[in-house]
């Protein structure tokens, strides 16, 4: 492992954080040193030779802390590719279960409003229908789908999401 993959470690980013609280205490020291006018050396060093050696730190640091960042925006792409992903088998995969239903696009677009938590009297509104449509909709869709109401239907796609074949396509 070299020195840049341990910055990418639970420790290595422990000792950076570190090494900037340091950095930060000295140049709190310092400031308060000449507020008070206190000697320019420490210990026979002269406090140029800190300065530069913190700054140098702080440099360092800064680099480190810059691609810590670069790594992190590329695993959040990279997270939000397979959600994208994942989202779509979703989808397909509810589109083929309509499908195999035999669903007509009403009992689609309430299926899939139910599924995302709406009510039946929401559904009925957003529909603009009446709420027994809405409830003859819902039962045709469970009788179709050959299970006993929403939390059986949401159930369904839950199982089918951790399905191995689902994961393991958008690891």
């Amino acid at each position: 492992m070299n020195y840049l993959e341990y910055f990418e470690t639970q420790r290595g980013l422990k000792a950076l954080f570190i090494a900037q609280m340091l950095c930060v205490l000295f140049f709190v020291f310092d400031a308060v040193r000449e507020f008070l006018n206190l000697p320019h050396e420490i210990g026979g060093f002269g406090v140029e030779i800190l300065e530069f050696m913190i700054v140098f730190v702080m440099v360092l640091s800064m680099l480190i802390t810059g691609r810590q960042l670069r790594i992190s925006r590329e695993k959040t792409s990279n997270l939000q590719d397979k959600l994208r992903a994942a989202s779509g088998e979703f989808n397909a995969m509810l589109m083929q279960s309509f499908e195999e239903w035999a669903l007509t696009n009403s009992e689609k677009d309430v299926a899939l409003l139910a599924i995302k938590g709406f009510g039946i009297q929401e559904i009925s509104t957003m529909r603009e229908t009446k709420e027994g449509t809405v409830k003859a909709q819902l039962n045709a869709i469970y009788r179709k789908a050959n299970v006993s109401g929403r939390p059986q239907l949401i159930s369904y796609f839950v199982e089918e999401l951790m399905n191995d074949d689902l994961l393991n396509e958008n690891s």
